[in-house]
């Protein structure tokens, strides 16, 4: 049984605010079955995006890089990414430092 998005991204959310990583919601989703795309915005004009991705050989699901480089064409990725699937969640994560939390436990499978 999958979480659904609502559930995760809040929880995602909570786990950055105990890490004291400010973090919020630039696009709301569909709450049940929504893609969920994490930009990284390390506050220096540079931004990652990430997106889950499934392996159908080994049922593996794992966070991959789908942009990065310079904000503005990072913007301009998920910008496309949501005229495709207007369901998708956008969450934008600041941190210098380039903490995501995305490789921890419960997060990262």
């Amino acid at each position: 049984m999958r979480l659904t998005a609502d559930f995760w991204v809040h929880a995602y959310l909570s786990r950055l605010r105990l890490a004291d990583i400010p973090a919020f919601v630039v696009a709301h989703g569909d709450d049940t079955a929504g893609a969920v795309l994490v930009k990284l915005n390390t506050l220096d004009g540079k931004a990652t995006v990430y997106q889950r991705s499934f392996d159908l050989m080994t049922g593996a699901r794992q966070w991959v890089v789908l942009a990065e480089g310079d904000e503005t064409e990072v913007d301009a990725t998920l910008a496309r990414q949501r005229g495709f699937d207007p369901d998708a969640w956008v969450i934008e994560v600041e941190d210098r430092q380039g903490r995501h939390l995305l490789d921890e436990p419960g997060l990262s499978d």
